[in-house]
Formats: C-alpha cells, structure tokens, sequence
C-alpha cells in the first residue's frame, strides 16, 4: 500500500476513534451535547483531551494540536446537527405520513453529505498534524489502541 494511502486512512480511522471515544462516553450523561450547557460540553471536551493527552504522554505541542483537532470535530459535529436541536425529530417527521417522505428524506442526506464534503478537509487536515507531530513510539500506541476492540474508552 502506497504511504500516502495508509497515512490518510490511519488519520481517517483516528479521526473516528477520537469521536467515537468522546461520543462513547458521553453516554453516562444520556445526551451528551444535547442537555449540556457550553460550558459542561467544553468541560467534558477538555477532560476527554486531558485523558488522551495522558495516555500517549503528549507534549504541549502535540496536545495543542490535539485541542485544534478537537475543535474541528466539534465544529463538524455542529454543523452536522444542523439548526434542529432535535435530529430524531427530523427522522420521526419522514414517517409521520401515510407514506415515507423520500424527498424530504433525500434533502437530509444531501445536506449532510454537504456538510460533511465542506468540513472534512479541516478535520483530515487537522488530524494529520496532530498524528505527524506524534514520535514513533505515540504512533504506534495509537494503532494499537486502534487494534484492540473497545479501546482506551471501554468500560465492560
């Protein structure tokens, strides 16, 4: 496989793990984002970067970079969202009728995958500096942690 090929696939892959992880244990607080306030969510955020930080011993740099990639996916997660505060609601009004609002249905993707095209660059590219900035020895401790089932985040 081609380098640059692996490298942009392990960034995707720990751009996944790194929200899969805060959007896993965010289930202790039944709705994490969606009840908190700002200042709870940029609480919770910093302990997850704190967390993260200590287990690949980062450096003030690296966890600088690992805030901006934090950030990033923050601002995805948002725009991702939408203006609904309730994106259930959006998937409840699509089988509300007598028939499946497939128009309705398809404009949610579109908007979606939008959003997703627009942002994923800032993420891919804050993700590659924080993983370039990581010494051999963290990169390595993120692949395994990418090996194992459940991860760092895993409670049973």
């Amino acid at each position: 496989m081609k380098p640059w090929i692996k490298r942009s696939l392990i960034g995707l892959f720990g751009a996944s793990i790194l929200v899969g992880g805060l959007t896993g244990c965010g289930h202790r607080h039944h709705g994490f984002g969606a009840n908190m306030s700002a200042e709870e969510t940029a609480q919770y955020r910093g302990k997850m970067i704190d967390r993260v930080a200590s287990r690949l011993d980062l450096n003030a740099d690296q966890k600088q970079r690992l805030t901006v990639l934090a950030d990033k996916l923050q601002e995805q997660r948002i725009a991702l969202m939408g203006q609904t505060k309730d994106p259930r609601a959006d998937v409840k009004a699509l089988l509300a009728g007598d028939k499946f609002d497939r128009t309705r249905a398809q404009a949610l993707v579109t908007e979606k995958t939008t959003t997703l095209q627009s942002k994923s660059p800032e993420v891919i590219a804050a993700l590659a500096d924080f993983y370039d900035s990581l010494n051999p020895a963290q990169q390595q401790k993120v692949r395994d942690f990418m090996e194992h089932r459940g991860g760092w985040f895993h409670r049973g």
